[in-house]
C-alpha cells in the first residue's frame, strides 16, 4: 500500500510530530539513542544508514532490521530512512559516487534500493536522498540526464515496495534549491512516490525564495522535513536560537499546509552533548509551535 502524502498521521492531533536525526547521536549505540528520544517525548527518528548505527552492508542486516522494527514499535517511534552518510561509499570523498558519476553510480543505486527495502521492513513511509555534487567536467544537461535516469531506477524499486522518495535540495550540491528539486520532479514526470524533503535551515542558507515560499512551493510534495537554525550563506547546523530563522511562522506554515509527517531536528554537531541538545530542541519547538 502506498503511503499517504506526508507520512502517517501524528499520534498527537493538532500538533506537528517531532523527530531527531540519528547523525546527531554519533557516540550513542542505536538502542540507547532510541531510548533517549522516546524518554524525551520525541515521536520519530531520522535514521541515517551508516556504519555506526545501521550499516546497510552488514552481513546480518536482516536480523538487525527485524530487531530494530520491534524496538521502534515498543517505543512508539516512527522512522524515516536517510541516506546522507557522507563517507559510506568512499572513505576519501564526501557523497561519492552519486547517481551522476561516470563510475560507481550503480553503487549509489544499490544503496538507495537497499534503503527502500529497509524502509519497507521498518514501516517507514519515506527514504531521504540528495543529489551530491555534479561530476567535474560534466555539462549541466548531461548531469540532469544521469540524475534523472538514476532516480528512475530507484523509483521502480520504490514503487515495488510502496515507499516514497524524499529528495532534499542541499547547499552546494547539484540540486541545491527548491526550484531545482521541483525541476527534477518535473523531468521525472511528477510520479506520486517522488516527494520532497525540505530542510528548513538549508532553504534559509541558500535558496533564492523566501523561507515561507519554500514551504508553500514544496507543500504538495512534502514527505519529510528537517529542521535546525542556520545563518544565510553559512552551511552550519545550529541549535535553535543560535541562527537567524524565525521559527513560529515556519511551523505555522507547515501546519496550515496540512503537513503531518515528521519534523526532524538535524544537528550533526550535537553528538558530544546529544541528550541535552535533543532536550533543548524539543522544548524549543514545542514552545515555538503556534496553536
Amino acid at each position: 500500500m502506498k503511503p499517504e502524502p506526508g507520512g502517517p498521521v501524528s499520534p498527537h492531533p493538532g500538533r506537528l510530530r517531532y523527530g531527531f536525526g540519528s547523525n546527531g547521536f554519533a557516540h550513542h549505540r542505536l538502542d540507547d539513542m532510541l531510548t533517549v528520544l522516546a524518554d524525551l517525548g520525541y515521536d520519530s527518528v531520522g535514521l541515517t544508514l551508516d556504519h555506526g548505527h545501521l550499516d546497510p552492508f552488514a552481513a546480518d542486516l536482516p536480523r538487525q532490521v527485524d530487531a530494530l522494527a520491534r524496538r521502534l514499535d515498543r517505543l512508539g517511534l516512527a522512522v524515516v530512512v536517510e541516506t546522507g552518510a557522507p563517507y559510506l561509499l568512499d572513505p576519501w570523498h564526501k557523497h561519492i559516487p552519486t547517481l551522476m558519476s561516470a563510475e560507481g553510480a550503480e553503487r549509489r543505486v544499490e544503496l538507495l534500493a537497499g534503503a527502500v527495502r529497509i524502509a519497507a521492513d521498518l514501516g517507514a513511509p519515506a527514504v531521504h536522498l540528495c543529489s551530491g555534487p555534479a561530476p567535474e567536467g560534466v555539462s549541466e544537461d548531461e548531469a540532469w540526464k544521469r540524475l534523472t535516469a538514476g532516480c528512475e531506477e530507484v523509483l521502480d524499486i520504490a514503487d515495488e515496495y510502496g515507499v516514497a522518495l524524499g529528495f532534499e535540495p542541499e547547499p552546494y550540491m547539484f540540486v541545491d534549491t527548491v526550484e531545482r528539486v521541483l525541476e527534477l520532479r518535473e523531468r521525472l514526470g511528477g510520479p506520486d512516490l517522488f516527494g520532497v524533503t525540505l530542510d528548513i535551515g538549508h532553504a534559509h542558507c541558500v535558496d533564492d525564495l523566501p523561507l515561507l515560499d519554500c514551504v508553500a512551493r514544496t507543500a504538495p510534495y512534502l514527505v519529510n522535513v528537517q529542521i535546525e537554525d542556520m545563518r544565510r550563506g553559512v552551511h552550519h547546523h545550529l541549535e535553535f536560537g543560535a541562527g537567524e530563522i524565525d521559527f513560529p511562522p515556519v511551523l505555522a506554515a507547515l501546519k496550515a499546509a496540512g503537513y503531518r509527517g515528521p519534523v526532524s531536528v538535524e544537528i550533526q554537531g550535537a553528538a558530544l552533548d546529544a541528550p541535552q541538545v535533543a532536550r533543548r530542541s524539543l522544548e524549543f519547538l514545542k514552545a515555538a509551535e503556534p496553536f
